[in-house]
């Protein structure tokens, strides 16, 4: 199979945060993918639970100091870098002292979403992308895990889709059990706005996205689904079916198989 160019943008990762399916997925998919002979790049947001000198992060400056503005304020954009010396994975870490700082992931202490998760999800999706761009690098197939990331098919498709690092690429969404208790707020429309996007690109989805929302909106502009877990949300997986979508069913060897996944979406000549 000819060497491919895979973008892996996790909301979790292992050893950084505790292990689930999604984290364990998380570090063990880029490091089968890598081991197989492709070229990756791997993203997850810096929670403020993970402990940088033990997890031996340092900033990386000629990427850091961009300022995104979401909901009409500025937002530096600081890089920070680590490797999984067990994996021989490297790792992006994307980082804010408003979103992230000392907070913890989707809940706080109190077990409470964050209200802005919503301008969370925003920020690390466009941070990504902007990132990828620096590192003029660019790739075939962008896999998206968890609801953190489930912004990035829209804007690859929409905000993006003129840069030469995405034009081209193939974007997947992994489905998991893990969901949100709580929606993103009156605002997150508002907020998604950039570029292309605009409020008339989102008039068919509910003004209130709670999770259901948040994860037909990645559907809806993602080239393949990944079935992560053998139980996920079965409203979200029948939306894929009936979008005709194409789906990598679970299986126990799923992070094999998406090796495969990727040829099919996008298949190249053999090298």
């Amino acid at each position: 199979m000819a060497k491919k160019k895979i973008l892996f943008i996790n909301q979790e990762i292992s050893p950084y945060v505790p292990d689930n399916a999604m984290s364990i997925m998380g570090r063990t998919l880029p490091q089968t993918i890598q081991e197989r002979n492709h070229e990756i790049r791997t993203f997850m947001p810096k929670w403020g639970m993970i402990n940088e000198r033990r997890g031996q992060l340092h900033e990386v400056i000629r990427l850091s100091g961009m300022n995104l503005i979401i909901n009409d304020t500025d937002h530096p954009l600081i890089i920070k870098v680590a490797s999984i010396q067990s994996a021989k994975v490297q790792v992006y870490f994307i980082d804010n002292d408003d979103y992230f700082g000392k907070r913890l992931m989707e809940k706080d202490e109190q077990g409470e979403d964050y209200p802005d998760n919503g301008e969370r999800a925003i920020f690390f999706a466009r941070g990504v992308l902007e990132t990828v761009k620096k590192l003029r690098w660019v790739p075939d197939i962008i896999h998206c895990q968890g609801w953190m990331s489930a912004v990035v098919p829209l804007y690859v498709k929409t905000a993006y889709h003129d840069e030469p690092s995405f034009a081209e690429a193939k974007v997947i969404t992994s489905l998991f059990t893990q969901k949100l208790d709580k929606d993103l707020g009156s605002n997150f429309k508002q907020c998604l706005e950039f570029r292309d996007v605009r409020a008339d690109l989102l008039s068919n989805y509910n003004d209130n996205f709670d999770f259901i929302e948040l994860g037909k909106l990645a559907i809806d502009y993602s080239d393949g689904i990944v079935q992560s877990e053998a139980l996920v949300n079965d409203e979200l997986l029948a939306y894929a079916r009936n979008k005709n979508i194409p789906i990598l069913d679970y299986s126990e060897q799923v992070a094999a198989e998406c090796e495969s996944f990727y040829d099919q979406l996008y298949p190249t000549a053999e090298e």
